[in-house]
């Protein structure tokens, strides 16, 4: 049974510079939340016991979300606000969260290389921490991969479908359908034109990977920028032995981009009861 997760958040989020110099971009926050606080729940939600994060320099700030407050504590003890005590307790008790620090800015494969020692030879599964998903038949995205996995046992990735004229900016698979939704992969492409595309499905940010995929890694020469792709090592995996893509049942939230991250603060803002009506109403006078 898979109980621990790797959350790659060690990138330096230029495309929000300069709200990401002091800060990581996983901590941007979704109206009141940090996008990394949902990616951690998802993984507890999913049955996960012991969370790593990969972080880099200047993302102490992870840590000390997850970690306690005990000035802020009593600050709110004080003033009575019990609830919101509470709340700030849950958030620090959610998971068993380690932190290892990335030392170079080598792409995401390294940043799971990292992560090598930690995992212990055990399959894990993987969580990007810029990344939002949200299952839609009530069971968590990384749940369904674990609940696969226990009957494949081997490495997975989770896909979405996209419209083919968006295919260039996602990592898209090649491979052959062997049962409904469960692809075997014969390659990852990193943005495809559309005319070149194999496909319209995008790796989604959800993977559970076997430990093999360290070796892989060790062996993948740098690309573009000097990193090591993720891709590359899967790709390799992948002549060698099964993996596998699952069309799963949720939507993607990228918060990669200033646009997408601004899309998905309205919508998440529709959504909170106490928000809803007065946004609404807002964003109606601001459109007329």
């Amino acid at each position: 049974m898979i109980s621990k997760a790797v959350i790659p958040a060690a990138g330096l989020g230029t495309r929000f510079l300069p709200a990401t110099k002091a800060q990581p971009k996983e901590m941007l926050p979704i109206i009141d939340t940090p996008v990394i606080q949902f990616v951690v729940e998802e993984a507890v939600h999913s049955g996960i016991e012991d969370v790593l994060v990969i972080i880099g320099r200047s993302k102490r700030a992870i840590g000390d979300h997850f970690d306690r407050s005990f000035e802020l504590e009593q600050f709110l003890e004080e003033r009575g606000d019990h609830e919101l005590l509470q709340h700030m307790r849950d958030i620090s008790e959610l998971v068993r969260l380690f932190s290892v620090r990335q030392k170079e800015q080598r792409g995401l494969g390294d940043a799971i290389l990292c992560a090598k020692q930690h995992v212990n030879g055990e399959p894990f599964a993987v969580l990007l921490g810029d990344t939002i998903v949200e299952s839609s038949n009530g069971i968590p995205v990384t749940k369904q991969l674990m609940e696969l996995f226990e009957r494949i046992r081997a490495t997975l990735v989770a896909v979405e479908e996209v419209p083919h004229d968006k295919v260039s900016r996602y990592g898209v698979i090649a491979g052959t359908e062997v049962e409904s939704g469960l692809f075997r992969l014969d390659r990852l492409v990193e943005k495809p034109s559309p005319e070149e595309a194999p496909s319209n499905l995008a790796i989604a940010g959800r993977y559970i990977l076997t430990p093999g995929i360290f070796g892989h890694l060790e062996r993948t020469p740098p690309g573009k920028m000097g990193e090591i792709q993720l891709t590359d090592a899967l790709n390799a995996m992948a002549s060698r032995e099964p993996v596998y893509a699952w069309r799963m049942s949720g939507r993607r939230y990228d918060i990669g981009n200033r646009l997408d991250y601004l899309k998905t603060t309205v919508e998440f803002a529709l959504r909170r009861e106490n928000l809803a009506k007065p946004f609404r109403e807002f964003l109606k006078e601001i459109l007329q």
